[in-house]
Parts: C-alpha cells; structure tokens; sequence
C-alpha cells in the first residue's frame, strides 16, 4: 500500500467516529426555577434527581439541568422564566410555590412545565381540573394552605395559655401571603384568638418583625408558608430563640436546626415525585394527561429540647402524634 493511500486510510478511520459522534442528538435539557438560593435545597435536589433516575435519567450522562435561581427577589422569576423559555428546554420544573409556577405558566404555552404547588392549582389558573390538567402544566400539590387551621390548632394545643399569637408572611410572595391571612384568620377567630400580622420579604425586615415583640409580646408566632422565609430559617430560628416565642413553621427543615414545631408536606418527597414526572415527558408523556398528585404524607416533627429551653411541656397526645421527635 502506497504511503499517500494509507494515510488517507487512516485518516477517514479516524473520522469517521467523529463524525458518528457529532451525529448523536444532544442530550436533553431540563430547566429548573426556583426563587430561592442553591444551598438552601441541598435535599430537594437530591431527591429530585432521584426521582428523575427512576425513569433512567442521570444528570451529566443522558441529561442536563439548566439552573435559574432568583435568590429570594421574586421579582426576578418572569425573566427568569421566560430566558428557558427561548432556551427552548424539554421540561421547566418549578419549586419553591405558586410564583415561580405562575411566572412560566406566562413564559410558554408549548413548553411542559412541572410544578409544585401550595395551594389549590385549579382556582390558581394552573390546570384545567386535577386529573386532567388538559394544558402544558402538570405537577404537585402541596396542599399547604388546607393544613393552616390544623397548624394552628397543634399551636393551641402545644401552647395552651396562647391568647395572642403573631403570623409572618412574606408580602412579595403575593399569592402566598393572602392565602395565608385568608386562612388563619377565620381559624384563630374559631379558637378565641388575637392575630398580629407581621411581613418581611427582606433579612433586614425579619429582623424588624422581631423587634416588635419587645413592645407587643405576642404569645406564639405562626410562620407562614414561604420559600424565602423557608431560606431564612436559621435567621428565624436564631430570633425566635432570642426572643423565647414559641413558633409553628410549615416545613421540617425549621425544627431540624432548633425551631419548636413543624407541620405539613413532606417536600422531598414532592420533590421526587416531580423528578418522576419530568423524566416521564422526557419519554414522551404529555403534561396534558399527567394527573396533579395531591400530597399524602404530612409530618408533625417537634423539637424537645426547644421545648424545655422555652419552659413547655409537650402533651403526650402530641408526642403520641408526632412523626419524629428531635431529642
């Protein structure tokens, strides 16, 4: 074989699998929002990405995750949203509660997004109907805004002298915020008490709301559902402390670094399921025909040791209740 032959051999061996290569379809993408920062989802992303490896899909491998955090500026989630829009991903997933989902819900009409959802995401304009969302969105249900009146009662029964109790929202969060007063006020009128609203939608501002009970020494703060304020939680913990106030919180993320109590979803859990849902569009299925998944699984988690540092004895029909008691 002629030297100028074999060359020429040789090269189109060698690029022919390059070629084959640049042929292969690029992997798809999947868009994540959330309105709040990285390190504070350590464990949501994980069981997110869990649940998109249950349907054989891992990030690095036959997947990409296109990240868009707002780092608590809700404000920021339209644009947010619409730059994966003209990314054109597979699937945007959006966590972290009604604005995010609301915000990609105006970004794209094609696109399948999953969400996750507190409250009721029919009367929100999300979906069609639960089972038959019928458009591009589809998703999880938290159900949060439904467990309000129980929080509080759990309150009441872990603070019974309570009178006068105070509730934080986060007045940027709009859809959260009324949801939330719309619910515990009819509850804590129910039970023969005073409310005191308070809002922050700032550090600076939780730190203000704090100040307050210096002068109004309410009896119990009630937190409401809120991904920033659930970012805030060493903050709120750390104040709540300062200020020994017994305090509710919606998620167990709250007692696991000191708040008092916790009752509502289990979010990673949520989180998996979304990971499931994405990975099954990515198969093909159509948002359209994936029933919302309404949460079964609610936590009661209380901490004891807050308890005794805030002179409480937790009653034994709540220790009997709860789902984990941190000792």
């Amino acid at each position: 074989m002629r030297r100028r032959e074999f060359i020429t051999l040789i090269g189109g061996a060698t690029a022919w699998p390059m070629a084959a290569r640049a042929q292969q379809p690029a992997m798809p993408v999947i868009g994540f929002l959330d309105p709040r920062s990285p390190h504070t989802l350590v464990d949501q992303m994980h069981a997110f990405r869990q649940g998109l490896k249950e349907t054989g899909h891992v990030e690095g491998e036959n997947l990409a995750i296109e990240h868009r955090w707002a780092d608590g500026h809700f404000d920021r989630l339209p644009a947010l949203a619409a730059d994966l829009a003209r990314r054109r991903v597979a699937v945007i997933v959006t966590n972290g509660g009604v604005a995010a989902a609301l915000a990609a819900k105006a970004a794209t009409t094609t696109i399948p997004i999953v969400f996750v959802a507190g409250d009721d995401p029919v009367k929100l304009g999300l979906v069609a109907s639960l089972p038959r969302p019928g458009g591009n969105l589809t998703g999880i249900n938290l159900v949060t805004s439904e467990l309000t009146a129980k929080r509080l009662g759990l309150l009441r029964e872990l603070v019974p002298g309570a009178a006068r109790v105070a509730v934080l929202v986060n007045p940027a969060n709009t859809a959260n915020a009324e949801t939330t007063l719309r619910d515990v006020e009819p509850a804590a009128r129910a039970m023969g008490l005073q409310i005191q609203i308070l809002k922050a939608s700032a550090s600076q501002e939780i730190e203000a709301a704090y100040s307050t009970f210096a002068r109004a020494r309410p009896d119990a703060l009630f937190v409401g559902n809120d991904a920033f304020l659930t970012s805030r939680r060493v903050q709120l913990v750390h104040l709540a402390t300062r200020h020994a106030i017994p305090t509710t919180y919606t998620v167990r993320d709250f007692p696991e670094v000191g708040g008092l109590m916790s009752y509502g979803p289990n979010i990673t859990d949520a989180l998996r399921q979304v990971g499931v849902y994405a990975g099954r569009i990515l198969k093909d299925a159509k948002p359209a025909d994936l029933p919302v998944v309404q949460s079964s699984k609610f936590e009661l988690v209380i901490n004891a040791v807050t308890a005794r540092m805030l002179g409480l004895e937790v009653p034994s029909s709540l220790l009997a209740r709860a789902d984990e008691v941190i000792e």
